[in-house]
């Protein structure tokens, strides 16, 4: 660039040669010096100008271009901050053996509060309280006030329940879509199925996770969107599992027990049709474990509680026997008493006599008798027997709480100890396992695993335990029980049932035995024949009070109650009466 100079001198000198103005010609130069600069300012204020409007031009763009698209979508609330992350809630459903629900989805709605949105914080605290009467009306009211964005009123409602609080003409308060787990048979089932929670939740989606039960064990498989809602098919029988709890309910009111259990097996497969525990609970609210577990209505008695069996277990000191090889259902055993050990002393509840066969140890339930072939067949082979029978490991069916409920074994087991357990004292184990080891017994000799899913495996020779000669010796002996034994009030015409009973006294917290406590137990088997089902009943602290004095034995109290659900299940599972017998 040329810079021009403010006074041009040559020009000057020349005017003043010829007689001009100097000045003029010096204020002519700073003109157009002026003119110049204003050119040079107008040019560099167009291009900011033009700058400018095409930066507006772009913003307005965008904000049209993104009303654009929010009018052609669908309205919707605004997420959450921390619900961003995708949340599965579906939930494949639970089905029974026949394909009945026993569990599935529900689609309801959430609520939650924008306090900065509300109107009237006052009127909607107290009519939240009216509608939900577990809230306070106080304490929404300061949580309303803490200036928080977001609360959290009700994870679920009902239709009812969203229609009261969408009369409260609030717009503060607003719901969110979700699916909550639903148990249409209520009760039925509980322990079973156990239950869910929700686990991620959004304003727009909650997530739904087992916490109990086969809900658990199987939430992987029922969450997974691969299964394309597969529903996981059980092996409960609705009607069966109804009716078992119905009775059992009743059974256990009639006894005046605190609480009883039940398990009902099919003795080829382990397949498990019905399982019961009392008290129970409503999975669509389940609670929470009370101050003693073992009381608590979330606790599953029929295969998390651990117990001592009583003389259910003598069935399975003849079975031992039989396999010896050195005893025979005739074989003539001592039954003379007291049977005396170091200090201790092993009495019958009655005086049999001093000799009997090994069929009428177990029809009349001699302790000494079973005691005896303890002591002759050794510990060794009866902790072979018992382990083969899987007595020394949890059961492994498909609940978490049986899986963790390991039978308790004498820390020593010394010959006493043996002598104890012959007759079911001295370990303790869960009525799963009692079923477990009734169904390989009746079965033809071949160990089960229960199941509580449909179509589980049946076991093959290799799971076999005992011979088929010594099972149906064993069935002949567990129906002359009930025939003329201890369990005459188990007895349903038409389908000819074997059993063996079972009274032990309950352990004392403070160190030995309750004088006045059982659990009592009835193993079953039916038809005995040709057995198809397994079925135990246990009560705990039954009393039956018809008499003058209160009776706590299981042929008083497990046996009818167990004899009552055979009535009652045997036609549900299309099992026709047989001939009377003779």
């Amino acid at each position: 660039m040329i810079r021009r100079p403010l006074r041009p001198l040559a020009r000057i000198l020349s005017a003043r040669a010829n007689g001009e103005d100097p000045d003029r010609i010096e204020a002519e130069a700073r003109a157009a010096r002026m003119r110049a600069r204003l050119r040079a300012e107008r040019v560099q204020a167009e291009r900011r100008l033009w700058l400018l409007a095409v930066v507006f031009l772009m913003a307005f763009g965008t904000v049209a271009g993104r009303m654009a698209v929010l009018a052609a979508s669908n309205p919707q609330e605004p997420e959450n901050g921390y619900s961003a992350v995708h949340i599965a809630n579906q939930r494949a459903d639970i089905v029974d053996a026949k394909g009945r629900i026993l569990a599935t989805n529900l689609r309801t709605h959430s609520l939650y509060a924008q306090p900065h949105l509300m109107v009237d914080k006052v009127a909607a605290a107290d009519g939240l309280a009216k509608i939900f009467p577990d809230l306070d009306a106080d304490r929404l009211l300061r949580d309303f006030e803490r200036r928080k964005k977001f609360l959290w009123i009700k994870r679920s409602l009902s239709p009812e329940q969203q229609q009261a609080v969408h009369d409260l003409g609030e717009p503060g308060l607003l719901f969110g879509p979700r699916e909550m787990r639903l148990y249409p048979n209520g009760a039925v089932g509980a322990h079973v199925l156990g239950g869910t929670r929700f686990g991620q939740e959004g304003v727009h989606a909650a997530e739904v996770v087992g916490v109990a039960g086969v809900e658990l064990t199987y939430d992987e498989f029922l969450r997974d969107p691969a299964q394309a809602g597969m529903p996981l098919e059980l092996s409960i029988d609705l009607s069966v599992q109804s009716a078992v709890e119905q009775v059992l309910a009743g059974g256990m009111m009639l006894m005046n027990a605190k609480g009883a259990a039940a398990v009902l097996m099919e003795a080829n497969t382990g397949q498990i049709v019905a399982l019961a525990s009392l008290p129970d609970f409503d999975p669509n609210q389940r609670p929470r474990p009370g101050p003693n577990p073992a009381d608590s209505p979330i606790f599953n008695r029929a295969a998390q509680g651990v117990y001592e069996m009583g003389s259910t277990f003598k069935i399975l000191t003849a079975a031992m026997a039989l396999e010896s090889g050195r005893y025979g259902p005739e074989t003539i055993i001592e039954t003379k008493g007291p049977l005396t050990w170091g200090k201790f002393r092993i009495r019958d509840f009655h005086d049999y006599g001093p000799r009997l066969s090994l069929t009428e140890v177990m029809v009349k339930s001699s302790n000494i008798g079973t005691a005896r072939i303890a002591m002759d067949l050794g510990v060794s082979a009866q902790q072979d027997f018992l382990k083969s029978l899987g007595f020394f490991d949890p059961v492994p069916v498909e609940l978490p709480a049986a899986r963790k409920a390991k039978p308790l074994l004498p820390p020593r087991w010394s010959e006493l100890s043996a002598m104890t357990i012959s007759y079911g004292h001295g370990i303790a184990i869960t009525p799963l396992h009692l079923a477990t080891a009734y169904a390989t017994i009746a079965n033809g000799g071949k160990r089960v695993r229960p199941s509580l899913v449909k179509g589980a495996a049946a076991p093959t020779e290799a799971d076999r335990v005992i011979s088929e000669e010594t099972s149906a010796e064993l069935r002949s002996m567990l129906r002359a029980v009930v025939s003329r034994g201890t369990a005459s009030l188990g007895e349903v015409p038409g389908y000819n049932v074997g059993g063996k009973t079972g009274t032990a006294d309950k352990p004392n917290e403070r160190g030995g035995y309750h004088k006045d406590k059982v659990m009592a137990t009835f193993a079953s088997i039916f038809p005995a024949e040709d057995p198809k089902y397994v079925l135990i009943v246990t009560l705990d602290e039954p009393e039956e009070r018809s008499g003058r004095e209160p009776r706590r034995t299981a042929g008083w109290t497990a046996v009818p109650v167990a004899a009552e659900i055979i009535r009652r299940i045997a036609p549900l599972m299309n099992m026709h009466p047989l001939p009377k017998e003779g």
